[in-house]
């Protein structure tokens, strides 16, 4: 039995987008083993998933650290990959194509036996249709869950997080985006907040669950704070919880992949920096605004759009 290797460093929502790629190559290759090449925060999650035999991980040392990249080298080497899958496609894996595996083992990235046109062609396709298309130039026969999640192996029963919280039918919010990308983040949250306690507070319950370093940021909002045991919860538990919501609304992060491949109703807020489209976030009940800059949303626009699917 051969061994394969998908490499899917993150972030969250990107890693949510390939696992219909990850349980395609996996049912591709049945009589191999698969195993995936990730980076730490996402290595437990990834290790529950069925269609992946094993995890290793990639700490993601900066390429001058000589020590680690032989380290990574040694360790890859034991498990004398035949195939590799980069789902990643960043500099990073080039570079590890070239200096960490062998030079004869089949790769699979987005270049892989396509044209100069071809590639051009495909950065305006959504991200389902480039991963797709990736898999079938790498020779995959079936392909029936690339551009078809299932999520349902990353949920459970989250009821007796939710009752430390609140008991009842609730509205998340989602209003964090990484540091350095601050131009996803909608900036009058609070203002949307105050709207929908005074005509929907009776019915719902408003909640928000930060990730580790966002605890401190989430105070700022008046409302339910989504922990366990005082921890921020982990991402099936974070699954579990969008999947059981009433409504979500959030910036263009993980959660907002996690709510349109779960198909709960709710709303994404983008700015320029891409769209909805694009990033494969569209669903029948996950809804989108986009505009040129979200400092000029205003909170009304918003609201209505809310209203439409919460009356």
């Amino acid at each position: 039995m051969s061994n394969i290797l998908i490499i899917k460093h993150g972030s969250l929502g990107d890693l949510i987008q390939a696992n219909g790629a990850i349980k395609d190559i996996k049912k591709n290759y049945e009589n191999h083993k698969v195993f995936l090449l990730t980076t730490p925060p996402y290595a437990d999650f990834m290790s529950s998933c069925p269609y992946i035999d094993g995890v290793l991980i990639d700490k993601r040392l900066p390429r001058w650290n000589l020590f680690y990249l032989r380290k990574l080298k040694k360790m890859i080497e034991r498990f004398s990959f035949v195939k590799v899958f980069d789902l990643q496609n960043s500099s990073r894996t080039n570079f590890y194509k070239k200096f960490i595996f062998k030079k004869n083992i089949f790769w699979s990235d987005k270049k892989t036996f396509a044209s100069k046109e071809e590639i051009k062609k495909e950065n305006n396709l959504p991200v389902l249709n480039r991963i797709e298309n990736q898999l079938i130039r790498a020779g995959l026969n079936e392909l029936n869950f690339t551009k078809k999640l299932d999520l349902n192996w990353a949920t459970k029963n989250i009821k007796n997080i939710i009752n430390q919280n609140f008991e009842g039918n609730y509205i998340l919010i989602f209003p964090f985006c990484s540091p350095k990308l601050v131009k996803k983040k909608w900036p009058y949250y609070n203002d949307l907040i105050k709207l929908i306690k005074r005509d929907y507070g009776s019915k719902y319950n408003l909640a928000i669950a930060p990730g580790p370093n966002e605890i401190e940021e989430a105070k700022k909002f008046n409302i339910n704070i989504i922990l366990n045991n005082s921890k921020s919860i982990n991402i099936i538990e974070l699954i579990s919880l969008i999947k059981n919501s009433s409504y979500v609304i959030s910036n263009d992060t993980g959660p907002a992949h996690i709510c349109a491949h779960l198909n709960v109703s709710g709303l994404v807020l983008f700015g320029s920096h891409t769209s909805p489209e694009k990033v494969s976030i569209n669903s029948e009940k996950f809804k989108s605004i986009k505009v040129k800059n979200l400092k000029d949303l205003n909170v009304s626009e918003v609201y209505e759009k809310i209203q439409e699917n919460l009356n």
